[in-house]
């Protein structure tokens, strides 16, 4: 079984190829709960974290080897500009003196003068190795990198920092073949089975790192870096899942928050259902946009391609290789080109290919989202994926509650909808540890004016999360800027007005109104 779509912001960085200092309490006792006047935690709010014990000067006085880089992850070496080292970490942030990991980082120095500091991009998933996908970013960002060290990482359980594997390549292909969205008993034992299987698999792979790499972790890696970078505040890019980890991080230490853009911005007031409700209706709207841009009617449109979908149910299209277009597939072959504009043209020639009985263009697309070459390697990003998100995710709809709400994900789309809800069931059945809350605790009191990027057309993380995550950020902290756009992500998608705005901000410290709108 495969995960569709969750925040998966590393698939639009991927599109984008083609076009010892800090105080004494940054990352020791951190800012939680003090003057925060939060409300005690509920059963659909992230408890509040205990206050880690002060840390040691092992982590803290660390000395960073910063070396020339090692092709990683299937991409060649960066340039001679980039430079990887590993910083330690506490395997279990409540003992910070206990064992710990290494974490990956990559970091290229501001090529001008009157250099601000390091800015830390986390380009989404979760689950995206920022090891590999900075250096390619760093054509988007080039104004930025004249005065700030670009900076990334694998998260804890990602590519070079303990990455999980959870299965291999030829389990995970034989795992395409299981029915995302089963008709019978024996389509739901499968596919049931098929993600305690993979549950298993990642406990066998992580062992007792599986209990430690939850978002909260990541938010206290990434001050921990902050103070050994030498950074009194963390500056900070975060795209779609970076965006939960950007405002975990303002809850945790809120007085550390420098300059902080949130581009693609997840619903921190979504749970797991909710989070797929509106990944629903955010997929049917840019397909509508997709549709209506080829001079088609939405509602006839999306009844040709779940028409198609229910065919490849019954019967799976051959392709030009051995394997077949199954409906998992063809949805998974659709998604992607959602996410950015300029595939579309793409989108178009692969479900015509379809309609004419070849599956090919839609599987092509399939794998790229699924991270297959052509040798048939898969990558990991999803397994990380999954092993976070469960971690953080505490819902586990059974069965029968999933059922219940199959009419209405229908309802809101009938191309994804069925999907979607399956996956609510599936993504995290039988995991083998407990998850941590229902929705992240993202209100930051007291830090500085965090930006906020949405776009109207996204498809992934609909604009509507947007003014919820300022919301939930508190007065005065959130700053909402619109991109009147299609497309996951705004920043270097095409708008001046967007990419000027941000500049500005992190470069100058200009906070734009509250409320503006590029179109």
């Amino acid at each position: 079984m495969m995960r569709f779509l969750r925040w998966t912001a590393a698939v639009a960085a991927g599109l984008l190829l083609a076009g010892c200092g800090g105080s004494s309490d940054g990352g020791g006792s951190g800012d939680e709960g003090k003057g925060t006047g939060s409300a005690p935690p509920s059963a659909s709010r992230s408890p509040a974290a205990p206050a880690p014990a002060a840390l040691p000067s092992s982590l803290t006085s660390q000395r960073l080897d910063w070396q020339r880089c090692t092709a990683t992850g299937g991409s060649s070496a960066p340039s001679d500009a980039w430079r990887c080292a590993t910083l330690k970490v506490p395997v279990d942030w409540s003992r910070p003196a206990g064992r710990t990991i290494g974490v990956a980082l990559i970091r290229s120095r501001a090529t001008g003068g009157d250099r601000i500091g390091s800015l830390l991009f986390n380009f989404g998933g979760p689950g995206g190795s920022g090891v590999s996908t900075m250096p390619y970013f760093e054509s988007s960002v080039s104004a930025l990198h004249k005065r700030y060290d670009l900076m990334s990482w694998d998260p804890r359980g990602v590519g070079g920092s303990q990455g999980v594997r959870c299965r291999g390549d030829r389990e995970t292909e034989a795992a395409e073949s299981v029915d995302a969205t089963p008709d019978t008993a024996a389509e739901e034992k499968a596919y049931f089975q098929d993600a305690t299987d993979f549950g298993k698999g990642c406990q066998k792979a992580a062992g007792p790192l599986l209990a430690h790499v939850s978002t909260t972790d990541t938010a206290r890696d990434m001050d921990l870096m902050r103070q050994v970078l030498g950074d009194d505040k963390l500056h900070y890019f975060g795209m779609s899942y970076g965006t939960e980890l950007g405002g975990v991080y303002a809850h945790l230490f809120p007085r550390r928050v420098g300059r902080l853009v949130l581009d693609a911005v997840v619903d921190p007031t979504a749970d797991t259902v909710g989070h797929a409700e509106n990944q629903a209706r955010g997929f049917q709207r840019a397909l509508d946009d997709y549709l209506k841009s080829t001079g088609q009617d939405p509602e006839q449109g999306t009844r040709k391609i779940a028409a198609l979908l229910t065919r490849l149910d019954a019967k799976p299209l051959p392709t030009s290789s051995e394997r077949k277009l199954t409906q998992t597939l063809a949805v998974t072959g659709i998604i992607l080109p959602l996410y950015s504009e300029s595939m579309w043209p793409r989108l178009t020639s692969a479900l015509k290919s379809a309609e004419q009985g070849d599956g090919s263009g839609l599987l092509a697309l399939a794998d790229e989202y699924n991270d297959r070459d052509s040798s048939g390697h898969y990558g990991t990003m999803t397994h990380a994926q999954r092993v976070i998100s469960c971690l953080d995710d505490r819902q586990r709809p059974t069965l029968t509650e999933t059922k219940r709400r199959l009419t209405e994900f229908e309802r809101i789309s009938p191309v994804f909808g069925d999907f979607l809800g399956w996956d609510t069931a599936g993504w995290c059945h039988d995991w083998p540890v407990a998850g941590q809350y229902d929705t992240p605790e993202v209100s930051a009191p007291g830090a500085a004016p965090i930006l906020l990027v949405g776009t109207t057309g996204d498809p992934a993380t609909p604009y509507e999360g947007t003014r919820r995550m300022a919301d939930e950020l508190g007065r005065g902290v959130g700053v909402e800027l619109t991109w009147k756009g299609e497309g996951h992500g705004a920043y270097g998608n095409g708008s001046d007005c967007v990419d000027s705005t941000v500049d500005a901000y992190l470069l100058n410290g200009t906070v734009p109104k509250d409320g503006k709108v590029c179109s």
